[in-house]
Order: structure tokens, then sequence, then C-alpha cells
């Protein structure tokens, strides 16, 4: 469904030049929930970038169902890392979650049923007139996955969406994503610096190397379905896919940052 091909970014020219990302390919099947990680820096959310269409390659290209992403395809959804950003303060978690589908052709009374169904396939809909501000962080991290949900894309990418919440919140809407996942029959590519989420959540992990940026290797996730924060994160298996990939890291970190 998803191909990236040899894609490489780099930022200036001459001697300035910073070569982010070398040379990396992957694939990600339909219904698949991919999850990408990586040392520190080592340019995680500009490949997921370039992959979205919002930042144009240096090399390498990545296909959508055999086509190639020139710009932001209608398919994908984005989950930014800062939601406290990407949602607009002065509108309603109504109209947030609304304001992405002005660009589908949509009835109001099909605008109004997709945004209602979002917002309880998050745990919101007491909160669907209050505004952003009202809301705590996982609340509003909420909101923007609902949003992202609303507009029914075929890909969902996601940015390492629970960086900025406390430990709770974060297993909360860890489980969050992998329901909605199920119910909405979404793919999901999904960044993060937590080795512990990435064997949580993901069917494959890939793994990356330091800037330059090439994939490592790229991992079968075989856990029980459905997950358990505790029943799943007790298990022999779940531990040694996390230490194995957490000594995969660390030996391919820089050695100014490998302490």
């Amino acid at each position: 469904m998803l191909e990236v091909m040899g894609l490489g970014k780099t930022y200036g020219e001459g001697e300035r030049a910073t070569r982010a990302i070398a040379d990396v390919s992957f694939k990600v099947d339909e219904g698949e929930f991919v999850c990408v990680v990586g040392p520190s820096g080592c340019g995680k959310t500009t490949l997921l970038r370039c992959m979205s269409g919002l930042l144009q390659p240096s090399a390498g290209r990545v296909l959508l169902d055999g086509r190639q992403i020139d710009g932001p395809p209608e398919q994908v959804g984005f989950v930014f890392q800062e939601y406290s950003r990407s949602l607009l303060p002065w509108m309603s978690v109504r109209e947030n979650i609304a304001l992405p589908l002005r660009h589908k052709r949509l009835t109001k009374n099909e605008r109004a049923r997709h945004v209602e169904e979002a917002v309880g396939s998050v745990g919101l809909t007491g909160f669907i007139d209050h505004y952003p501000w009202e809301l705590s962080g996982g609340m509003q991290q909420r909101v923007a996955i609902a949003r992202a949900l609303a507009y029914q894309p075929e890909i969902l990418l996601m940015d390492e969406p629970f960086a900025s919440v406390d430990a709770q919140t974060r297993a909360d809407l860890e489980d969050l994503v992998l329901r909605v996942r199920t119910a909405y029959g979404v793919t999901v590519l999904f960044v993060t610096h937590d080795i512990d989420e990435a064997v949580y959540l993901g069917d494959r992990v890939i793994v990356l190397t330091s800037a330059p940026t090439q994939v490592h290797e790229i991992l079968e996730v075989d856990l029980p379905e459905p997950r358990d924060q505790v029943e799943t994160k007790e298990l022999p298996e779940f531990t040694h896919m996390r230490a194995h990939i957490f000594r995969a890291i660390k030996r391919r970190q820089p050695a100014e940052t490998a302490t």
C-alpha cells in the first residue's frame, strides 16, 4: 500500500550541506501497524514528513497504491507531536474536527456524522462543544486523533504523538489507538522514540540507524492479541524484543551521544 524507495534527504548545499537521510527503503501493507524507532536526531520526523508529501525528498520516492506522492495525498491523515499547536484555540472540539472536512464533498449532515462518530471513538462525546484550552493535554491529543479519523484516511501517519503526556495518559492513548485502528480499519505508520511503545503497538518495528539514516533492521512483532498494558509487557517475548532493539539503537548512536 505504501512503499518508500531509496529515500534520501539533504538540507543545504555545498560544504554546509547536512545529509539527514541516506537511503531508506521499506513497505507498509494495507491494515498494518508499523512503528519506526531510532536514535535521537536520526531523522524520524524528516522521514515521516517526506512520506506525507509535506517535505520534498532529495532522492528516491514514496509510492501510495503505486502512485508517487508529490504533495499531501487525500488518503493520508497526520497526527503531530505538538497537539496544542495543531488545534485552533478559538474553535470548539466540534469545529476543530470538522475543519479538514471542508475539503471533502460532504453534506452538512454527513460532516456532522463523521465528527460525532470520531469524537465518540476517542471517548470525548461529552466535551464536543468545549474549547481545547478547557481540556487536559491527553484530551487535546484525543481531539487531534479524532480530527484525523473523521477525515477517514486510508493511512494514518503519527509523529511521536504521545511524547508530551504523562505515563498513565500515554498508556491510555496507546490502547485508544489500537482500538480505533481496529474500528476504522486504518493502516498506521507510527514514529516514536519509546521502544516499549513501539513493541507494544506494532505489527512490525523498523529500526533506523543514526544520521545519515538507513534502515538497520525490520522486526516482526509476534505478540498475542489483544494487547494488554500489564500482561503483554510481562511476556518474555516482549522483554526480549525490547532489549534487542535497545542494543541495536545503542550500538548505532554516535560516540558523543552514546552515554
